[in-house]
């Protein structure tokens, strides 16, 4: 146990540190953390033993649900709107263009698979670079990159999950059909009440301890996706609506909130980072380096 905690700590004072100094290397900040956990991998120089894929799933599902919730809570609507039609046709027919041309591209017996799974832009990764760097585009392009990378990751997981139905012969065209109303239909409307309802909380209540506000809504960024999740909504979809609302909602002691949201989706960033990077093996990279490549 100790021994988890120190190695655990370590790697979180490490990732820290690397956040730091790799805009100055030149190295993208969030490929550091992947090569960061190679080199604790069991190909690297600690060669700590992890394959543990369920368990990894898990703790990046978690970690998800921060960043989606955190990319909504940070989204100004009024420089996202006029560009909100763009962003949900690149974030839905967009993805599902990608995943369509990327199977045709694969050919193989789970293209549609590999295509849905990669479809989308990373949302950690446009998240990052945005803000840290503050880049002034034309045309309200960052706001469109920024709603349209929050947007994606819900239509791509909805994707991927109805090709994993699509591909078990024991599920029908009906069932399916109603995955997809499911996943749009109750992430959207169950995020909209939980944030209505929230933001009636924090809006007509004082919480008797300081600080309590941001516990609050941590545990309806959680609720926003295992809510809809339990009845087959897209929970990530549910979360972003959800931080949409309440980021642009009068709110007292939001930017408290922004540093709470902003440093935990940091520390959710460099853990699935590090995770990807702890799940992989290089030395059987080599064997897949040249299909990866071409795709």
């Amino acid at each position: 146990m100790a021994l988890s905690l120190l190695i655990a700590s370590s790697v979180i004072l490490i990732c820290v540190i690397f956040n730091k100094i790799s805009g100055k290397l030149g190295v993208p900040v969030l490929l550091a953390f992947i090569l960061l956990g190679m080199t604790f991998g069991s190909d690297g120089i600690f060669k700590i033993p992890f394959a543990d894929f369920p368990f990894a799933e898990k703790i990046c599902s978690i970690a998800l649900i921060f960043i989606m919730f955190y990319g909504g809570f940070g989204t100004r609507w009024s420089e996202a709107k006029p560009v909100a039609v763009k962003s949900v046709l690149l974030s839905t027919v967009g993805v599902a263009a990608t995943a369509g041309i990327t199977g045709l591209f694969c050919r193989f017996a789970l293209s549609m698979l590999i295509g849905s799974v990669i479809s989308s832009t990373d949302a950690a990764s446009v998240f990052s670079i945005l803000r840290s760097k503050k880049l002034g585009l034309k045309e309200n392009t960052a706001s469109l990159l920024e709603m349209e990378s929050g947007s994606n990751d819900p239509c791509s997981y909805m994707l991927t999950a109805i090709m994993i139905s699509a591909m078990n012969s024991s599920v029908s065209g009906l069932e399916i059909l109603y995955l997809i109303f499911a996943q749009f239909v109750y992430g959207i409307v169950i995020g909209v009440v939980i944030a209505l309802g929230a933001r009636f909380v924090l809006t007509h209540f004082k919480f008797s301890t300081e600080g309590f506000d941001a516990v609050f809504v941590l545990g309806v960024a959680v609720l926003s996706y295992a809510l809809p999740s339990v009845i087959s909504g897209n929970g990530y979809l549910s979360a972003y609506i959800v931080g949409i609302i309440l980021g642009n909602s009068d709110i007292k002691n939001k930017q408290s909130m922004v540093h709470f949201f902003d440093g935990l989706t940091g520390l959710m960033q460099m853990l699935i980072f590090f995770l990807l990077g702890l799940l992989s093996f290089p030395s059987s990279l080599p064997q897949v380096f040249p299909a990866a490549l071409a795709i």
